[in-house]
């Protein structure tokens, strides 16, 4: 039987419930404007009764505060990261294609393409007028100077998007591995807390708003598992397993460890596209113990040894065998993975979308002996068949020419140089390379021949690669048919006609020339096909059986870029030396090359640029860049828009309202108050019953 004094007990309960809803309410309100706060309620339930073997069997004990629990549904959660992460991707998006958007416009405000290219044509037609007078000659130089710096210039732009977008990448995988850094040791402390009992909600809040902040940046899958006793499985431990898997389930926090990611430059020889800048990163997972292999390599000095030839970048991305020790290559963060995601994944479309149009093909034939280059290094030649149009004609052609890495049946090689060559007997394109098996510690096994082979990735996005591209294919087809009447004509003197549009080499003071004796000027068949000529007309490299090649490496106008385009120097000097007429006989006043040169820019079957003439360019880009750029902000609206909604929805459960935080404050104010009122009362009684009565 419960004694006299059970009654004070059991409102002492009440004023504990009382005060826990208080506190907590006092809590929720003091939080309703702290990002990521979940409200939280008390949980409570009415005490175990006593028996009291009386009649009416047991008496009620009071109220058990369980504990104070954050209010919150996963559910929410979920939805929130998936719909955040397909915002972050065209949040970038949208954000770099508005630059090539501005960079691409033509108005009263900024001097484009087509007015410069007008104001070109415009002078072209003075000349026309005046076909033996200098000045006007040099006016249209001049102009036609202006529209090399606009594409030099606009190619510029583009390297200085890709370069922002690469560093941006770099913030946002030292973001990434902030993030799970901060995860590993939240996870950790709220183990140490609810293992002793606790309940360590504003540190789960904590948490959940880090998960909020990495579902931008990648796509993820945040599970929570309970630590099981295995002798007694029935137990509560306390503790749980929180794991964070990114990027299609890889992952990155396993409870309070955490993989780092590392970015990697690649170098000059590691270039994927031509007209990429130097020191794009590549990602890879870095773990502690491939860090301390590192150091004992550095530490043991087997750096500075001259058979241990060793960079941390090789180290990474290939690993190293010697016979003094073997080490394991760290493993390679894919960027091209489809399930990548949120901002990374915008980022990575915009620096390296190439349209799908990657260097893709069948290795044909391996050869069985080596060389060595100027290094000693040993050097195979591989063969490798390609059927996409894009890689049959060079205007388009987008391979470094600064060597890279090529993947070989999904084993990745170094290759140093190459030459295009078309079969005209069997009518096929074949690309030979000269892969460095030294610098790849590998040797091309015979066995990988009829094996696919790539460079870099197709990325189905129009990003810098794709735009760099179409600036290149317009400069070398224009270019190209601009010099071809030139060169087919003669000066008002009657002296032969020159090139005009020229490429500046990069490591030299001297321009590339399309048109030598030495090497022959490179031009289709009427198929289509690509052969050569020598500076006569005759073809060249023709063997018995019909067949030709064509080594492009030598004369072709993959040379010239956007970024290198120029006028001749020896037109600069002296316009004189520009071809006006066709007939060397003729008079001064023949002006008919020059009337085909502005037919030329007009006629879309002597220059072709994507099926029109030469002076659409800009229309056929602008439709690229125009629909890129309204699709990223659409996305970006709209997915931004649901982000909201579903937010909305979750704050509707965890977010905190005043006005029901007024309403449990008076609750809990009136419970409070009317448990002291019980305790008051016993107290009387139990004056009563002491003082009084004598008991």
């Amino acid at each position: 039987m419960p004694s006299q004094f059970f009654g004070l007990n059991t409102a002492y309960t009440g004023l504990l419930n009382a005060n826990a809803g208080l506190n907590t309410t006092a809590n929720n309100i003091s939080n309703a404007e702290t990002e990521g706060y979940s409200r939280q309620g008390i949980h409570s339930e009415a005490a175990e009764a006593l028996r009291v073997f009386t009649t009416y069997g047991c008496a009620g004990a009071g109220v058990e505060t369980l504990s104070i629990e954050r209010i919150h549904d996963e559910f929410y959660d979920n939805k929130y990261w998936a719909n955040n992460n397909k915002t972050g991707q065209y949040e970038m998006k949208d954000y770099y294609m508005k630059q090539i958007e501005d960079y691409f416009r033509d108005d009263s405000t900024i001097e484009g393409f087509t007015t410069t290219f007008n104001k070109m044509m415009t002078a072209l037609a003075e000349v026309k007028k005046n076909p033996a007078n200098i000045s006007t000659k040099a006016q249209f130089v001049g102009f036609a100077d202006n529209l090399c710096e606009y594409f030099n210039s606009m190619s510029s732009s583009m390297e200085q998007v890709q370069k922002d977008v690469n560093s941006e990448i770099k913030l946002k995988v030292d973001e990434i591995n902030s993030i799970a850094s901060e995860l590993a040791t939240i996870n950790k402390q709220i183990n140490v807390i609810e293992i002793g009992g606790g309940t360590a909600n504003e540190l789960r809040d904590k948490r959940t708003l880090l998960v909020d902040q990495l579902s931008s940046i990648v796509s993820l899958e945040a599970k929570e598992y309970p630590i099981v006793d295995t002798n007694d499985p029935d137990r509560k431990t306390g503790g749980n397993m929180y794991i964070v898997k990114i990027a299609g389930g890889q992952t990155l926090v396993d409870t309070d460890q955490y993989n780092t990611l590392e970015c990697v430059a690649r170098t000059t020889s590691e270039k994927v596209n031509q007209s990429d800048i130097d020191g794009l990163y590549d990602v890879y997972w870095i773990s502690t113990a491939n860090h301390q292999i590192y150091e004992k390599i550095c530490k043991e000095g087997l750096k500075d040894d001259p058979d241990f030839k060793l960079e941390w970048n090789d180290f990474v991305k290939f690993g190293y065998t010697t016979d003094k020790a073997k080490y394991d290559p760290c493993s390679e963060f894919n960027l091209y993975n489809a399930s990548l995601g949120g901002q990374l994944e915008g980022l990575i479309q915009m620096r390296d979308g190439n349209n799908s149009e990657n260097f893709t093909g069948k290795i044909a034939k391996i050869d069985s002996a080596t060389s060595n280059n100027a290094a000693g290094q040993t050097i195979r030649q591989i063969r490798i068949e390609v059927d996409k149009d894009y890689l049959k004609d060079i205007n388009k052609l987008t391979l470094s020419d600064t060597g890279g890495v090529i993947t070989l049946a999904n084993q990745k090689f170094y290759y140093d140089d190459w030459k295009f060559e078309y079969d005209a007997t069997n009518n096929k394109y074949y690309y030979t390379m000269s892969i460095n098996e030294s610098k790849s510690r590998a040797v091309v096994p015979g066995q990988f021949t009829g094996k696919e082979a790539d460079v870099g990735m197709p990325i189905k996005y129009q990003g810098v690669p794709y735009y760099q591209q179409q600036l290149n294919e317009w400069c070398r087809i224009f270019a190209a048919a601009f010099n071809d009447i030139l060169l087919d004509g003669y000066t008002s003197e009657g002296d032969g006609g020159v090139e005009m549009f020229v490429a500046n080499k990069a490591s030299e003071d001297s321009q590339y020339l399309f048109r030598e004796a030495k090497y022959g000027k490179y031009i289709k068949d009427e198929n289509g096909n690509p052969i050569t000529t020598d500076a006569n007309g005759n073809p060249t490299n023709v063997s018995t059986d019909g067949s030709y090649t064509v080594e492009m490496r030598q004369d072709s106008y993959y040379w010239m870029t956007a970024k290198n385009m120029d006028i001749l120097k020896a037109i600069v000097d002296d316009p004189g030396k520009m071809a006006t007429k066709s007939d060397k006989a003729a008079g001064s006043d023949e002006y008919n090359i020059a009337g085909r040169l502005i037919d030329m820019t007009m006629n879309k079957n002597v220059a072709n640029y994507r099926g029109a003439a030469t002076q659409e360019f800009l229309t056929c880009v602008l439709s690229d860049v125009a629909l890129n750029a309204k699709n990223a902000t659409t996305f970006y609206n709209n997915y931004n828009n649901i982000g909201k909604n579903i937010d909305n929805q979750r704050i509707s459960i965890s977010g905190v309202d005043n006005d029901d935080e007024a309403v449990n404050l008076i609750k809990y104010q009136n419970a409070y108050t009317l448990a002291s009122k019980m305790i008051q009362t016993l107290t009387e009684v139990y004056d009563r019953l002491i003082l009084q009565t004598g008991v």
